[in-house]
């Protein structure tokens, strides 16, 4: 399968599906506009009400659009330049409240081996386990988090946020060498600023905390729920198998069927498959290229996957709760607990 991807890629230059799309990029970014300023003028018209937690899960949904487009620019898929698109990425996660360096280093890895235990940085644990070997080694709280991290998987999600937000000035202040540190640590200062002013100047004490839980949990809920259904659940690739670029990307991605509302929704990442393959194609050629990509698949017996977004969430569901089983006492006996219990 090693002439695989040159075959495919041939035909997508051929028909200019790697072209910018300027013109779409202007529409989402004005609607993503328009949606703030929306935001911005329902908070001060409600004033002090308890509808402001509408503005602020509202805001979750424009900060994670924001950031899809950040994602965007980071693959050098918004702007002709590689540089303009790397300025405008920086910004973008600034706004966002991340830091765009850390994405960058960890995505870049994330994209040239996924799935690949040992250099797939997405499936290394972090609270939640990917595989079994870091589920069998969870300790304490993480232990019994483990056990069930299937069904915790999206109350967790409400906390990753927080988390994200965490790691990017974790890194911008603690490692050596980071470009742009201090350009990032700028914006993500002013993004605060600009946030938690407002939100605690002009509600009471109680309401702005809850406002900015709501805020974060929306944004950690509606990130995780993007980026999960893209990879998990799918082949891991043990560190020393050989495969060509083109087999690599197909067989550990999985597409989201839906069409524009599921590209609208995940920000383009329901064509998981065709994103690996040409990560700097632009958001709205991303279909074309699945009839291609598809087309060839099915006439070399690739294994092309896709599915619902429901049926998606079920399958990372299942795949999480079955690496848990390792994190479980090899001594507990299910038929004992139940007796025990009744």
């Amino acid at each position: 399968m090693a002439h695989a991807y040159k075959q495919v890629s041939q035909v997508v230059r051929e028909t200019g599906l790697l072209q910018r799309a300027s013109w779409f990029y202007i529409f989402v970014a004005s609607g993503i506009a328009l949606a703030f300023l929306g935001c911005v003028a329902g908070f001060i018209l409600l004033g002090d009400s308890w509808f402001q937690l509408l503005i602020a899960g509202a805001l979750g949904i424009v900060f994670t659009q924001v950031a899809f487009l950040a994602h965007e620019a980071a693959h050098r898929q918004i702007l002709s330049a590689g540089p303009a698109n790397f300025r405008l990425a920086r910004i973008l996660a600034g706004i966002v409240g991340m830091s765009y360096s850390w994405w960058d280093s960890k995505h870049t890895k994330h994209h040239g081996n996924p799935n690949r235990v040992g250099k797939d940085p997405d499936i290394e644990v972090d609270t939640i386990s990917f595989l079994d070997a870091d589920a069998a080694q969870s300790r304490g709280i993480v232990r019994l988090i483990t056990r069930k991290q299937g069904w915790l998987f999206f109350p967790l999600l409400t906390l990753e946020g927080l988390n994200l937000h965490y790691l990017s000035v974790k890194h911008l202040v603690s490692q050596r060498g980071v470009k742009g540190r201090w350009t990032e640590l700028g914006i993500i200062a002013l993004r605060f600023a600009v946030i938690l002013l407002p939100v605690f100047l002009m509600l009471p004490l109680g309401m702005a905390f809850a406002f900015m839980g709501v805020m974060l949990a929306v944004f950690g809920v509606y990130m995780g729920a993007s980026f999960a259904p893209n990879h998990k659940g799918m082949p891991i690739i043990h560190p020393d198998a050989k495969l060509d670029f083109f087999s690599k990307q197909v067989r550990t991605s999985r597409n989201i069927s839906g069409g524009w509302w599921a590209t609208w929704l995940m920000g383009g990442l329901n064509y998981q498959v065709e994103h690996h393959l040409f990560p700097n194609m632009p958001r709205p050629h991303l279909s074309k290229a699945r009839a291609i990509v598809r087309e060839y698949c099915n006439a070399n017996s690739v294994p092309y996957t896709e599915t619902s977004l429901g049926r998606s969430y079920a399958i990372v569901i299942e795949y999480l709760n079955r690496v848990g089983l390792a994190a479980r006492d090899p001594f507990d006996c299910p038929a004992a607990s139940q007796f025990r219990r009744a």
